[in-house]
């Protein structure tokens, strides 16, 4: 298995600017009014011939000479779409590439899914003509970043919970809680690392939300201004303690192996990799629960091939395609038919594929908006433009 996700520091605040006022997500509390008026396709037709896709590295991959890579190759075969790839290597380059017009389809994170929702990017997603939604973990649907008053917008594809890491044979007593990369005297200042976004800030405000309750957080994606200073200040008290901050998964293994690194924010895959190489380190979800993440296949708004946009989505989710993305990808698949189906028998038992009571305590990546994200409506939230400033000032402090 392996983990192609090679983020960088998302530092362009104009890429967000798109992100309306006024707008929210989830049944509850979005606003109609705000909402662009973009339809569903109603009837499934004939294939367009091609479908262009823009996609985060490890999920359209075709290895004509590796018979576990092969999941691009069967769906040109079954349907007659030639399959064109543009990887995005961070959510605001998505949301860009989105707004051109020139892609049919994306895997959106939860950070970008909302602004593609609201800037009218893509369109809502007509489940009936996708077969295999049926399969879908029921955890995963209708949620907060990939559904709007109801309405699913995208197909969930996998996700994954953002985990701590420790070098066994250095940290001890072994952590428990976030506490351990946040405490001011930690005497592994200079080896703690965190996560490399302004997505980030979510992980102070979860802690934050569990060990501080007078703050009132309920959710870490919708911070108050008051509630938000309280995260970015505990980012600051935490700034010193951090040896590097890591996109790279690659070298954030190194890192883990060299002992550059022995504490802080990892993936499930991280881990994998750095035993394989005879690391000692572990991975857990810690007292607090986590941050994570949970992609979505949507559809443009303006797809010049949208019934090629909708077999690959239904293919791609697909119990045989979906199982093989996971394992080379590295993360929990989002059919349940998909753990049946995966080269490794232990791989859905590792990444809790069907484990819900695992997920319940796991904050997946979402927009920041004004209109506060818990249901609040007596004060304004601190929209994702200001996080990604207050990460940018943080990080070039």
């Amino acid at each position: 298995m392996r983990n192609k996700r090679l983020f960088s520091q998302i530092a362009v605040a104009s890429a967000v600017a798109i992100i309306l006022a006024g707008c929210s997500s989830g049944s509850q509390n979005a606003s109609k009014s705000s909402l662009p008026k973009v339809e569903a396709l109603k009837s499934l037709g004939t294939g367009e011939g091609q479908v262009n896709i823009v996609a985060w590295a490890g999920y359209v991959e075709n290895g004509s000479n590796d018979p576990k890579v092969n999941w691009v190759s069967d769906f040109e075969k079954s349907t007659g779409c030639k399959v064109n790839v543009k990887i995005g290597s961070t959510s605001d380059d998505m949301v860009a590439l989105m707004k051109t017009g020139e892609y049919d389809v994306v895997s959106a994170s939860g950070d970008a899914s909302l602004r593609l929702i609201y800037g009218g990017d893509v369109a809502p997603v007509n489940t009936s003509l996708v077969p295999n939604y049926a399969d879908i973990f029921s955890d995963l649907k209708n949620q907060p970043w990939n559904s709007v008053n109801g309405v699913a917008y995208g197909i969930p594809h996998g996700r994954g919970a953002n985990l701590l890491a420790y070098r066994t044979d250095i940290v001890k007593p072994a952590p428990t809680s976030w506490g351990a990369v946040f405490d001011a005297n930690s005497p592994y200042k200079g080896k703690i690392t965190a996560y490399d976004s302004p997505i980030y800030i979510a992980d102070a405000a979860l802690y934050l939300m569990k060990t501080q309750p007078s703050l009132g957080i309920k959710y870490p994606y919708a911070l108050d201004q008051k509630q938000f200073d309280a995260a970015v200040a505990l980012l600051k008290v935490q700034k010193p303690l951090i040896g590097e901050y890591w996109s790279d998964y690659l070298k954030h293994v190194a890192s883990l192996k060299s002992g550059g690194t022995v504490l802080g924010t990892t993936w499930q895959v991280n881990i994998n990799l750095a035993q394989s190489e005879s690391v000692k380190v572990a991975g857990i979800k810690p007292v607090e629960g986590s941050t994570g993440w949970s992609d979505t296949w949507m559809i443009s708004s303006k797809a010049k091939h949208p019934n090629c946009g909708y077999m690959w989505m239904d293919h791609i989710v697909s119990p045989k395609a979906n199982a093989a993305v996971a394992e080379w990808f590295g993360e929990a698949p989002s059919n349940s038919k998909a753990c049946a189906l995966t080269s490794d028998k232990n791989f859905c038992t590792t990444y809790h594929a069907a484990d819900q009571a695992y997920w319940k305590d796991v904050y997946y990546w979402n927009t920041a908006t004004e209109t506060c994200l818990d249901g609040r409506t007596d004060v304004k939230c601190v929209p994702y433009s200001e996080w990604v400033k207050a990460w940018s000032s943080l990080r070039n402090a």
